[in-house]
């Protein structure tokens, strides 16, 4: 079974000067995981204080974010093994659909 893994993130890290820094600060607000298929899945709604999230994906997908989203092929593609940062409003969620 395919993976979409969905780490909550409150706030980004600081640097040793005090500056932000493009990194998750840990511990994650929270964490889940979808599963990928040839529907379009989605994840809880994002917590209450969370502001990022990285999604990391063990096969190609699709996702979409929103309140009630639907992910197609046509939405934008990540390839298997692949992590990325985004910034996030709470509430909202993503959905994932296989894209191979």
């Amino acid at each position: 079974m395919s993976t979409l893994y969905v780490t909550e993130v409150t706030h980004l890290g600081v640097d040793a000067s005090g500056q932000a820094i493009m990194a998750p600060s840990m511990p994650p607000a929270l964490e889940q995981t979808v599963a990928i298929a040839g529907q379009s899945a989605a994840s809880n709604a994002f917590g209450g204080t969370t502001r990022f999230v990285q999604i990391h994906t063990d096969a190609i997908c699709s996702i979409a974010f929103g309140t009630d989203p639907a992910a197609t092929t046509s939405n934008q593609r990540l390839a298997a093994n692949e992590t990325r940062f985004y910034s996030v409003t709470p509430g909202m969620k993503v959905a994932v659909i296989t894209n191979t």
